[in-house]
């Protein structure tokens, strides 16, 4: 048996923006500018009352206590400030913070906290008003009269993930808590077509280990409704971003701006699989259809292909002529091939070198099961494509090589994939083809119309093809798609910015990234470059040092090597920044 890692009692503090994506869609470069300044006084109040900020998640802030007066001391401040601060500020404009305090056992390790302290502390934030904070019964016993605040019982909540009821309770703050009409955000106004957000399905196997099946089902069905012209449907990386979260299917649907949203589970067991989906219609909360399906393990994809027919007869968008006929393809008739290729994809998500090898693994052994399985030689491809993004390999060419030879064969088993379709426009720009990764980038949002990456990788392919301004309209499409994106595009938007001349905006965009992302090598030294051509030399001296310490090996050179820009003299504006600056050093890294 495995020794139990050690606990710690500690108070947690968990802060998250409420309608976020709302704000960034109306004007994304006042939000990341003014959420920079609040998350920044947060920082400083949880450590002028003796906490720890352990990580930041985006728009969100975790922190730790040794005394639980002391977290709701800087709660409360937090929101008192705050609520100071946007006096004046239209409505609409106003970030409001949620806020979770929660006492109970966490696990330290490698500088943050983890366990079912925190996790509860992360539903008791989803359960407060905006401006508001909410507690747990053990937060409340501990305070009791030692600070002037009231609070309101809330009675046992049940929220997702934490096997017994939360106890609850509201903090009263009269003087700060928000007026009503900020206390219920707008968010982006629906489309004028049908719109739907399809949220993680549940597993209900009873295994832990059966969550990449659950997972790779609505994944699938994701896929399937994207394709279809005459819906608006939120990307897989938002609608998963809600996964182990408490739902208030209502303001779901007001955070991402679409009508609908569906809701699910998967049971799997044996050969046999019980899938259960309900559509709700997120402005009024009322059901719109609900339906069970008990089948063979072998009829998985009948069952996505119904319940993708169902919505479609439910929402009634308009269909081409094309897709009149709306049926799942069955990319294998081999169900170890799939269940291998849906273990692998679930693994590549994760982003680190260790999944990503194991997903290569997996997509490795689908391909051998059935080496007609087009998805599974795309996604293997895309596998070693991660490789040399992240220098995991030891090739860069090996990488390169295999991920185009890869991306070939999976278009010449499927030339109508989507994802196949934008990982052959990636081959064609790692070959300097950029006009050729432009068309691919087309084709692949013409066969899936909602196709968030395949925009993001469209701008990448404007942007190295020296065609940023259609880059920044490219990437504003994935946003609207996909409102939670990767820190990453806060990095393609500054390069964007960079190459255009818009210095400060580009340095907004790279302070933001580093609010989810401060450990990124390449976004100081760009933010560097800013500073250089702004005439903020030591600042920029300041940004490359803290970039060397990331990263002691990083290499101008090498940046210039791989960089696939149609025109060199782009990268050599990065570096003409760097030289304004004086940067010390810039020379032994060629």
């Amino acid at each position: 048996m495995e020794d139990r890692l050690p606990r710690k009692l500690a108070a947690i503090l968990y802060a998250d923006v409420a309608g976020y994506s709302r704000l960034t869609g109306e004007d994304e470069d006042a939000t990341h500018r003014t959420l920079s300044q609040h998350l920044d006084f947060i920082a400083s109040t949880i450590e002028s009352n003796g906490g720890q900020v352990m990580h930041y998640a985006g728009d969100a802030v975790l922190a730790r206590f040794d005394a639980v007066v002391d977290a709701m001391s800087a709660a409360a401040a937090i929101q008192e400030e705050l609520k100071k601060r946007q006096q004046g500020v239209p409505h609409n404009r106003k970030i409001h913070f949620r806020i979770g305090v929660n006492l109970g056992d966490v696990i330290e390790d490698r500088g943050d906290i983890y366990g079912d302290g925190v996790n509860i502390a992360a539903r008791l934030e989803s359960l407060a008003e905006p401006g508001g904070i909410c507690i747990s019964e053990s937060v409340r016993t501990a305070v009791g009269k030692k600070l002037n605040l009231d609070y309101e019982d809330m009675g046992d909540q049940q929220v997702k993930n934490i096997a017994e009821a939360v106890r609850a309770y509201k903090v009263r703050m009269a003087q700060t808590a928000p007026d009503s009409k900020a206390a219920e955000p707008e968010g982006p106004e629906l489309p004028s077509k049908p719109s739907i957000v399809v949220l993680a399905f549940d597993n209900m196997s009873g295994d832990p280990e059966h969550e990449y099946f659950s997972d790779g089902v609505t994944e699938d069905i994701i896929t399937d409704l994207s394709k279809i012209s005459g819906l608006f449907v939120i990307a897989r990386n938002s609608a998963f971003s809600y996964k182990g979260k408490p739902i208030n299917v209502q303001a779901v649907s007001r955070e991402l701006g679409v009508r609908y949203v569906l809701e699910g589970s998967v049971r799997r067991a044996g050969n046999r699989v019980r899938v259960t989906a309900q559509l709700i219609d997120g402005t009024t909360g009322g059901h719109v259809w609900a339906e069970r399906y008990d089948r063979e393990l072998a009829d998985i994809f009948a069952v996505q292909d119904e319940v993708t027919q169902e919505i479609v007869a439910a929402l009634a968008p308009k269909l081409t002529e094309a897709e009149q006929e709306i049926q799942t393809r069955q990319p294998t008739e081999n169900l170890e091939a799939y269940d291998c290729f849906l273990r692998g994809r679930e693994h590549w998500w994760r982003f680190t070198k260790e999944a990503n090898a194991e997903a290569r693994s997996m997509f490795q052994r689908a391909v051998e099961l059935d080496p007609n399985f087009a998805m599974a030689f795309a996604w293997l491809g895309a596998s070693h494509l991660v490789d040399h993004v992240n220098q995991w390999s030891e090739s860069v060419e090996q990488s390169v090589r295999l991920h185009s030879e890869l991306v070939q064969r999976a278009v010449s088993l499927d030339d109508q994939d989507a994802f196949t379709r934008v990982q052959l426009g990636m081959a064609y720009l790692f070959e300097r083809q950029h006009e050729l990764a432009i068309a691919e980038g087309e084709k692949a949002i013409a066969l899936d119309p909602n196709f968030a990456h395949a925009r993001f990788d469209l701008a990448w392919f404007y942007h190295y093809a020296g065609r940023s301004a259609e880059s920044l309209d490219m990437l504003n499409e994935a946003v609207r798609l996909d409102p939670h994106f990767s820190d990453m595009i806060f990095h393609l938007r500054a390069l964007c910015y960079f190459h255009l001349g818009r210095y400060e905006d580009a340095a907004v965009n790279l302070k933001r990234r580093f609010t989810r992302n401060p450990n990124t090598d390449v976004s100081r030294v760009l933010l560097a470059a800013c500073y250089g051509h702004l005439g903020r030399a030591a600042e920029a001296q300041a940004e490359w040092r803290e970039a060397l310490k990331i990263n002691p090996d990083y290499s101008l050179e090498h940046r210039r090597n791989v960089l696939p820009y149609k025109n060199p003299g782009d990268f050599e504006r990065v570096v003409d920044g760097l030289r304004k600056a004086g940067v010390d050093g810039i020379d032994n890294t060629f």
